[in-house]
């Protein structure tokens, strides 16, 4: 029998989590140390995975099945493809480098970690089910977590309003997902919630078309897609800087990720039959977030809207339904997660120091956080899908993809990049260079003169600025991986 390796890493957070809760809540160096170790070996174990993957036997790996209740058809199955091989990692890195920007956290940082790594199993749960119940199951764990996190740990000014926003898009979305999950159920005659048994369930032309957009856009909800996006930026800015890393990093791909698992693979009539429409949301997700990305004078709006636009990017490449797309969405939902993290981090760090996220009211950062400021610029790099990147490589299969669909679809949508590189170049400009206004060089009644990051905050953005520029130097290590889940969805598809 093999070793459990995805189990270990799925419950490794649950189990650290409850630990940490039983700890003295006056120890925090230790509950600090304890949740950095637990999000070290998860990550260490995500990796391992991800590079022993057998890319030539390709499919599903490292597989899991226990029955669970076999009245119901219900099991623990979980494993792995190409697909969500590179979000198990994702997630990995975003949740250790979560620990150590949230090193400052003082109060009450033992139910701080504990929800962030119980939140962290859903997570990792929902990227590896291959039951659909238990998909559903862990997609619940992760998003209540959130509503706490952003509630008690949040901006004061707006957390309470914004995590009680998520919390109902997102239930009502899984809700409308979890109805068009147990249709498929009934359907199948099959007695069964195995996701790979309902790909050749057969189901009619007609129930397709029917409960497509139900499953669909149930959890696209949580990928961002226009007009269910602005619970999004809402819920960015008010969460503290580990949860927006986690939310825009890897929350926002589950929704992507179930709605590509649930409804193209299960459904994919009916993604042929929708996704024509769907794809026009999409320019809508790309344009419109980038445009009003731009005109934000707060500088973590500006990071959440954002956010909505390069996940309309990756809702688009699951919409053209052929390979070039599917590539780039798949690589975009890595590059994206790494960069946002990045973000948000950035904007914490800044925060923490300047008590303002104004983007008027900063300048001459650099001066002050230099690797900071280049890894903002490493970041912007690749929102700006500068060749060289990790952007690029995701970017440019996307946008192949859609001309292959409809050119003027990719015209259109190019836009979004002009737009785009806009307003990073303004950031890097007014916040990281020009003149520090003086009560953040020398220091006044009210603020400390500003000093540089820790170095746990520097180890944080060393690593994430080199993966973004590792994948982008050197695309082998992801693409190849990625097209292999391509193919089997291509399969599902009829080769479309």
């Amino acid at each position: 029998m093999q070793f459990p390796i995805i189990s270990v890493i799925v419950f490794t957070p649950l189990i650290t989590g409850m630990l940490i809760l039983l700890m003295n809540g006056e120890r925090k160096t230790e509950i600090r140390v304890t949740a950095l170790a637990a999000s070290a070996f998860a990550l260490a174990l995500s990796l391992w995975v991800y590079f022993t993957y057998d890319l030539a036997a390709g499919g599903y790996q490292f597989v899991e099945k226990y029955t669970w209740l076999p009245q119901l058809g219900i099991s623990y199955y979980v494993g792995v493809d190409g697909m969500n091989v590179p979000l198990l990692l994702l997630t990995g890195v975003v949740m250790f480098t979560g620990v150590l920007i949230s090193w400052g956290i003082d109060d009450r940082p033992r139910e701080f970690f504990a929800f962030l790594f119980i939140l962290a199993t859903g997570v990792f749960g929902v990227f590896v089910a291959l039951d659909m119940f238990m998909l559903f199951f862990f997609y619940e764990i992760a998003v209540f977590p959130m509503f706490l996190l952003i509630a008690i740990w949040g901006w004061v000014k707006t957390r309470e309003y914004a995590a009680m926003k998520l919390t109902l898009y997102l239930f009502i979305g899984s809700v409308i997902a979890l109805i068009g999950g147990l249709a498929m159920y009934f359907a199948s005659g099959l007695g069964t919630f195995d996701m790979i048994a309902l790909e050749g369930a057969g189901f009619t032309l007609a129930f397709q078309k029917f409960w497509f957009p139900f499953v669909f856009m149930g959890f696209a909800i949580l990928g961002g897609i226009w007009p269910f996006h602005n619970w999004s930026p809402d819920g960015h800015v008010a969460a503290p800087t580990a949860v927006s890393m986690f939310h825009a990093g890897v929350l926002m791909k589950l929704g992507a990720f179930a709605a590509l698992r649930v409804g193209i693979m299960l459904l994919p009539e009916g993604a042929k039959f929708w996704m024509p429409w769907v794809i026009l949301l999409t320019i809508v997700n790309v344009v419109y977030g980038a445009y009003i990305a731009s005109v934000q004078t707060d500088f973590k709006y500006v990071i959440g809207f954002s956010s909505v636009s390069h996940m309309g990017l990756v809702a688009m490449g699951f919409a053209t339904l052929n390979r070039e797309g599917m590539i780039g969405a798949g690589v975009q939902m890595f590059s994206h997660g790494v960069m946002t993290a990045l973000f948000f981090a950035v904007v914490g760090m800044i925060y923490d120091r300047a008590h303002t996220r104004q983007i008027p009211e900063l300048g001459g950062f650099f001066k002050k956080m230099p690797l900071v400021g280049l890894a903002f610029i490493v970041g912007g790099m690749v929102s700006m899908g500068m060749p060289g990147f990790s952007g690029f490589i995701a970017e440019f299969p996307i946008f192949m993809g859609v001309w292959k669909y409809q050119p003027w679809i990719a015209v259109v949508s190019g836009i979004s990049i002009v737009i785009t590189a806009s307003y990073i170049i303004r950031i890097i400009t007014s916040v990281f260079f020009g003149k520090m206004p003086e009560q953040f060089e020398f220091g006044d009644e009210h603020h400390e003169p500003i000093g540089d990051v820790t170095v746990l905050d520097k180890v944080a953005v060393i690593f994430l600025s080199v993966i973004l520029i590792t994948v982008g130097a050197f695309p082998s290590v992801m693409v190849p991986l990625v097209e292999s889940g391509v193919d089997n969805i291509l399969r599902l598809l009829g080769g479309a």
